[in-house]
């Protein structure tokens, strides 16, 4: 019976390369939100709200492509492909338009609505874009090969992020403005979209001319091959029911280490710009230059915890227990976190961000490593990837939901306590990894 074959590097490295150019869309995303919002005019207690958006469109989004992309066959372009394509191609429009929210003479309040759907339809392309990279490697890639294939991702994933985060650095450095009048997103910021963009379409169309999925026929070989190895004799193109139950085990038990962890980073996107302009240039003030100044070093930390990122995604695979290196990663990540409001120098800030990335290492490769071989042999691999993403998009929900409300009455209206939370939170992530079925379950 024929299983996947194992794949040279390069053609792990075309699946995921597109990656790289939509994980500078998010980085973008991720490092410029609540500093366009405050630039705008919203009130500091109100930053979280406007993160829900991203979260919930996500959780809806995703869970359609997967379900819709499995599916799907339209011959040469796949079926995870064409959902690629079209959701970066609406990411590319939308990047061009939410940086110049502020830029059409609208109210305040006009500026803030354009923002909000413009930020709705830029996570909503954003997510259409990454899921199918996620399900092209589920997908493609045997069991033996998938943790490397999901490394290759991660550090596509890691060196994207690297090169947005400091987009806006580098276009102030090179004389881009990174003032601007009250209300309006400073150049540096509008540029940093317009290139992200253009990088986006082009590492997508390389990834789609290199790229040829498995067809129908083939999958279903893969999956009956998958199957029968797992239960000792042949059987079916579908899990039998105890392998069944053994995935959605593990897939809620690494959803619970998943909501502590992105309620964590949630609270970072959010709360670091305010954090180190008030901790670092002595400023709330959105609209002064020591806080446009703070959101462009936000970029290099973030820049910082990319590399660390990568970094220890190399040192990742030498763990011979799995769930030790992923706790650890968390526990290193959590003290990052619990650092950060105690730092006045804005180079000492790179020890904490750096220690992060080793908890961002996890979080992108093990969840997904750990789930999706659960799931082998499966015909239904994208619809779970799909449902498996709410373990991203609801934590983010809930700690956008309730993220005002908690500085406003427990932490002292002091952004840099939301970043303490978070480090709480990802401790407590470590300690939940240990309750995880990591071992392939065999009846």
């Amino acid at each position: 019976m024929k299983t996947k074959p194992d794949l040279k590097f390069n053609q792990l490295w075309n699946i995921s390369f597109g990656f790289f150019g939509v994980q500078i869309a998010y980085a973008l995303q991720s490092a410029n939100i609540s500093r366009i919002f405050a630039t705008l005019g919203a009130d500091p207690h109100n930053l979280s709200y406007f993160w829900i958006l991203p979260p919930l469109m996500g959780m809806v989004v995703q869970p359609l492509v997967g379900f819709f992309s499995d599916k799907t066959w339209l011959g040469r372009w796949g079926r995870r492909i064409p959902y690629l394509l079209i959701g970066a191609a609406a990411a590319v429009i939308v990047m061009c338009l939410l940086p110049n929210a502020g830029s059409f003479g609208l109210t305040i309040a006009g500026a803030m609505i354009f923002g909000l759907i413009a930020l709705m339809f830029l996570d909503t392309s954003i997510n259409m874009a990454m899921q199918p990279f996620k399900m092209m490697v589920g997908d493609m890639v045997n069991e033996k090969q998938k943790a490397k294939a999901y490394s290759i991702q991660s550090f596509l994933c890691n060196a994207g992020s690297l090169v947005g985060y400091i987009f806006p650095f580098l276009f102030t450095a090179i004389g881009i403005a990174n003032v601007a009048p009250e209300g309006v997103v400073p150049d540096s910021v509008k540029w940093s979209f317009y290139v992200g963009a253009a990088i986006l379409i082009l590492c997508v169309i390389y990834t789609i001319s290199h790229v040829k999925e498995y067809t129908p026929a083939e999958m279903a070989e893969f999956n009956a091959a998958a199957n029968a190895e797992g239960q000792g004799e042949q059987v079916g193109t579908e899990m039998s029911p105890a392998q069944k139950k053994h995935a959605y085990r593990v897939f809620f038990e690494v959803g619970l280490v998943q909501f502590f962890c992105w309620a964590a980073f949630m609270y970072m996107w959010t709360y670091t710009n305010g954090t180190i302009a008030d901790t670092v240039w002595n400023t709330t003030d959105a609209s002064s230059e020591g806080y446009q100044l703070a959101g462009n070093w936000v970029g290099i930390l973030f820049a910082v915890q990319a590399i660390g990122s990568v970094l220890w995604a190399v040192v990742l695979p030498q763990f011979k227990n799995i769930k030790v290196a992923y706790a650890l990663s968390l526990v290193i990540g959590g003290i990052g976190f619990l650092m950060v409001p105690y730092i006045h120098n804005q180079y000492l800030l790179f020890v904490p961000y750096f220690l992060i990335g080793f908890a961002w290492a996890a979080m992108l490769a093990m969840p997904f490593t750990l789930v999706t071989n659960a799931f082998e042999g499966s015909s239904r691999m994208g619809t779970a990837l799909g449902l498996f993403n709410c373990t991203i998009c609801l934590p983010q929900i809930v700690a956008a939901a309730l993220g005002g409300l908690l500085m406003l009455y427990v932490m002292d209206s002091v952004q840099g306590n939301m970043l303490l939370l978070a480090g709480v939170l990802l401790i407590v992530g470590a300690a939940c990894v240990f309750i995880i079925e990591d071992k392939k379950h065999k009846s």
